[in-house]
């Protein structure tokens, strides 16, 4: 029998290489295209001795790259994109660039090779200014920086994709994944990674704002099994239409610290003492953020595996070995 075959773009970032070690875990054939911006060897290296594994290096906003990758494929998880709201907003040309004529030279690629299916990232931020908690997927408001933007484009060309070609899509918005190879450096970094580093080098965290804000941290089980889910899914109900990634809870950046502060001070019970200190706001950032998954579990079956303070248990003890 033929082995299914998945391209995973951005297979060498944080997510992409988590879901590159799960399905290959799985007995499926996977191909990596990354241009490794800001994707790592170290987190797929493990890998190259797995005869089903192809790495190609390429960038997704040269459509040949996208169409060399894509051939053979029978799915398409879509990762590789710029992340960052501060990024977006220092250099919106390089973010529209990756993030829509990237997304739409996969689109094309994948629409040419007949894949079966395209997965891709959407992102929390496409709910922009709308006030409204829970998140439900059909409510959005403005967005509220050059990133959003692009997130929302790409649901909007998928949609038409789909309406106009017949290439099935399913969109994942997720809601501030974290856990294992998530990277803490560099000016981008993530707020848990970034503050589990800090705190490890007893140096001190700097909240933006007050603390208050809060989101839906997801750990990276559930965006796997997420991901898992829309591509095996057979329900016609479920395809050309988009969905919460997200545990379902909500947590400040007061409380994050907190669980930190006492996960972190098992293994170092100086990072007890360690102060907390505030800065400003940052532009484009949104004050709460909580997802209604209803339409996941009623839809696709999910059932998040992982709370938020279970994920940051593991992923902790991922970086107290690995950093």
């Amino acid at each position: 029998m033929k082995k299914t075959n998945i391209l995973i773009t951005g297979g060498a970032g944080f997510i992409g290489s988590n879901l590159c070690e799960h399905f290959l875990n799985k007995g499926y054939a996977v191909v990596c295209l990354d241009n490794f911006a800001t994707g790592h060897h170290k987190n797929i290296e493990h890998l190259f001795t797995n005869s089903n594994f192809q790495l190609i290096e390429g960038d997704i906003r040269n459509l040949e790259d996208c169409k060399i990758a894509v051939e053979g494929c029978d799915y398409v998880l879509h990762e590789a994109a710029l992340g960052s709201v501060p990024r977006s907003i220092k250099d919106p040309i390089t973010t529209n660039d990756v993030n829509i004529s990237g997304f739409l030279n996969m689109l094309v690629a994948a629409r040419d090779a007949k894949v079966k299916r395209f997965i891709y990232a959407a992102s929390s931020s496409t709910y922009g200014d709308s006030e409204v908690l829970p998140k439900t997927e059909d409510v959005i408001g403005k967005p509220l920086s050059p990133y959003a933007i692009t997130k929302y484009v790409n649901e909007l060309y998928a949609g038409i994709f789909s309406s106009t070609y017949g290439l099935e899509t399913i969109g994942l918005r997720y809601f501030n994944v974290f856990g294992r190879k998530q990277d803490p450096n560099g000016a981008y970094a993530a707020v848990i990674p970034l503050f589990v580093k800090q705190f490890m080098n007893l140096e001190n965290p700097i909240i933006n704002g007050d603390g208050n804000y809060s989101r839906d941290f997801t750990y990276i089980d559930n965006v796997i099994q997420m991901n898992e889910l829309a591509m095996l899914t057979t329900n016609p109900d479920a395809i050309n239409t988009v969905y919460n990634t997200a545990f379902g809870d909500r947590t400040t950046l007061n409380q994050l610290v907190g669980s930190l502060k006492e996960i972190l001070s098992k293994y170092n019970t100086q990072i007890q003492s360690v102060e907390i200190l505030h800065g400003p706001n940052r532009a484009g950032d949104i004050p709460h953020s909580l997802a209604s998954i209803d339409k996941a579990k009623k839809l696709l079956g999910y059932s998040p595996k992982f709370s938020m303070k279970q994920g940051l248990e593991q992923a902790v003890d991922w970086y107290w070995k690995n950093l």
